[in-house]
Parts: structure tokens; sequence; C-alpha cells
């Protein structure tokens, strides 16, 4: 899930919101239910700010608004101006980092959901 917001009719910016990262965001997100992993993404220049989501199962995604404990919407004043959903393929990372996803996506189970390395 990405979530996005042009920042373009809120007082806020960018720069403003990264006190609630550091002060808030980071740790309170560390224990969504379900939530395996956030990523949050700006673009200062065109004020954009938002998040990626991914999730252990569409399930427990909530699909029109960002997930509990997210004050992004109280503080930019407006609903995210972008929400989109996708299946994950795979995911990588850098290093040994990898494995902690390795089992993450379609593309790594086969058709019948099981584990292509078996």
């Amino acid at each position: 899930m990405i979530v996005a917001w042009d920042l373009s009719r809120s007082a806020q910016t960018v720069e403003g919101l990264r006190s609630y990262l550091r002060d808030y965001a980071v740790e309170a997100f560390s224990e969504v239910p379900g939530m395996a992993l956030k990523v949050w993404f700006s673009n200062a220049k065109r004020q954009i700010w938002g998040g990626v989501y991914l999730w252990e199962s569409a399930e427990l995604m909530p699909l029109t608004k960002p997930a509990a404990p997210s004050r992004s919407t109280e503080l930019i004043g407006y609903e995210p101006t972008s929400v989109s959903v996708f299946e994950v393929e795979a995911v990588s990372a850098q290093g040994d980092a990898w494995r902690a996803f390795a089992d993450i996506g379609l593309a790594m189970h086969d058709a019948d959901g099981e584990d292509e390395r078996s």
C-alpha cells in the first residue's frame, strides 16, 4: 500500500513533518498489528509526503486511510491525495537483511502456494 499527500493545500511541510516521525510515528508504528514494514518518503521540492506499507496479509490492511496510529491526516488537514494497493512480488535488502523478507511475495511461491526454494 502506498499512501501519499500533496502538501500544497496544507500549512504543513515535509520539513515540518520530520519531527512527527522522530518524536512519535516511527516508534508508534512499530506496534501496528499486521504491518511488517513501513517506509516514509518525501519530496521536499514538490512537497509530497507519504508512506509505503508492507502488510502481512490483505485482510489486515486498511483500504481507504492510513493505519492507526497515524496522525498525518490530522497534522496535514485532509485525507491522502493518493492511496494505491499492490500485490508484492518479492522483497530484497542489502547484505543479509533480505533474509527477513525472503518468503514475502507472490514470486516466491509457486501456483499452489508452495515455497519455490524447497
